[in-house]
């Protein structure tokens, strides 16, 4: 069976370096670079902790507190040209002989573009404390601000650290169980502005609950839900399944590509919008669709890509095995008047042996599996679909050459390889190749 979509659109805490789908990994997993660290002392500003050369992000100053604790930067202090040409190399090193590489298309201004931000809380000298995790550890760095994260979400996680004392709740406790705060999520939609903030509860009670929603509201009015996600299992998964709203609707929505996207707080959504609209658009080119292709969208997660192709194809199919996933699609192709698409709940590779043993057919697949990449048993049966066209969207290098060599061994050539800078500053790379038959 596929990876559970479970682990493909939920974010893990791990005590190893960032865990999460494309470069997605927590804040408190020390996965991604943490900035303007605070030690006890005032905080330094984002824009103290940086050099910057007329807003194009060159390089990232050595003297960054957290830097080098998080885990996250890759190599402070160099400049942000360097860091794509080292990403391409990986690439062309990994996928020689499969697939020429081109240049990396970066930011304009690769600073605070995380749209979703994760927060762990602990005490320190008998006060709250919010922040990442040391790389390695479960200890929290004290963390104001991070120069890769929207600054709104920032500024939110900061006041409910403020709130936490005067309203006696407890930071939960790993070692004990003890506790109720776990984490604390803040999503952003960057075109509407809309702002979801997710409290981690280990319980449903909340005491006071009524007057922190309306205390952290006065503080921030732009945010437009508040949801209260409870957690009371021994795992290291962000989210738990329940939800319950607290304020507004219990979702955000936001634009990509001209289409109108709902996030659920255990939605996947794509951390750099900006970025990731160039993604898809070069991908919905690789297709080459006519206005008559049967496509199929595996790990479609929310639809995203499926119903920005919708409009130039015949048919598509998204599949995913995350209930919660497919119930957004639904609603996103509905908001969307996209009728040309449906939305399978299962497993992808378990979907496509179905179509495969029906003797069935695709033209186009799109592919765009969690960075473990794809099993024998989904590229198996996309072999016995023979679409024309494979378009396969990669957030893990290694699994990217795995899977495109065994494409390789069964007929098809990968005539392009385009990678997206969507995770300035972190060593993850996001890629979209094109492959054909021989």
């Amino acid at each position: 069976m596929m990876q559970n979509a479970e682990n493909h659109h939920q974010e893990t805490i791990q005590k190893k370096n960032g865990s999460g789908r494309g470069g997605n990994p927590s804040r408190a997993s020390g996965g991604v670079a943490r900035h303007a660290a605070k030690d006890g002392g005032n905080s330094r500003n984002a824009s103290e902790a940086v050099s910057r050369q007329n807003a194009t992000g060159q390089k990232v100053s050595s003297a960054c507190p957290a830097a080098l604790k998080c885990g996250g930067c890759i190599q402070p202090g160099v400049d942000y040209p360097e860091t794509l040409e080292k990403k391409r190399s990986r690439l062309q090193h990994l996928l020689k002989g499969l697939c020429p590489v081109n240049r990396v298309i970066g930011m304009k201004d690769p600073y605070h573009y995380r749209c979703k931000v994760n927060a762990a809380f602990a005490y320190r000298n008998g006060k709250v404390i919010s922040g990442v995790y040391a790389e390695g550890t479960h200890r929290v760095i004290p963390t104001d601000s991070c120069l890769i994260e929207d600054s709104t979400a920032d500024a939110v996680i900061r006041t409910i650290r403020e709130l936490i004392p005067p309203f006696k709740i407890h930071i939960y406790q790993e070692d004990t169980g003890e506790g109720l705060l776990r984490h604390v999520q803040v999503r952003v939609g960057k075109y509407t502005g809309q702002v979801m903030v997710v409290l981690v509860t280990a319980s449903p009670v909340f005491p006071s609950r009524n007057a922190f929603v309306r205390q952290l509201r006065e503080a921030h009015p732009e945010i437009t839900t508040i949801v209260l996600n409870v957690n009371d299992a021994d795992t290291s998964m962000v989210l738990g399944r329940r939800n319950i709203t607290l304020y507004g609707p219990g979702y955000i929505e936001d634009t990509l590509c001209g289409k109108t996207f709902r996030i659920s707080p255990s939605s996947f959504y794509q951390v750099n919008p900006a970025q990731t609209q160039l993604l898809y658009t070069r991908a919905i080119s690789y297709a080459g669709l006519t206005g008559r292709e049967k496509v199929i969208d595996a790990y479609c997660g929310t639809g995203t890509i499926g119903i920005v192709a919708a409009g130039l194809a015949g048919e598509v199919t998204g599949v995913e095995l995350n209930e919660n996933a497919v119930k957004d699609a639904v609603i996103n192709a509905q908001r969307n008047d996209v009728r040309n698409i449906r939305f399978v709940q299962q497993d992808a590779g378990e979907y496509l042996q179905q179509l495969a043993a029906q003797g069935e057919h695709a033209d186009v697949v799109f592919m765009d599996p969690p960075r473990s990449g794809s099993n024998k048993a989904f590229l198996r049966a996309l072999i016995k679909l023979s679409p024309s066209r494979i378009v396969y969207i990669s957030c893990g290098p290694d699994s990217l050459a795995r899977d495109l060599q065994f494409l390789k061994s069964q007929g098809y050539v990968a005539r392009q390889c385009q990678p997206f800078d969507l995770f300035a500053w972190t060593e993850h790379i996001e890629t979209v190749c094109l492959l054909t038959h021989s």
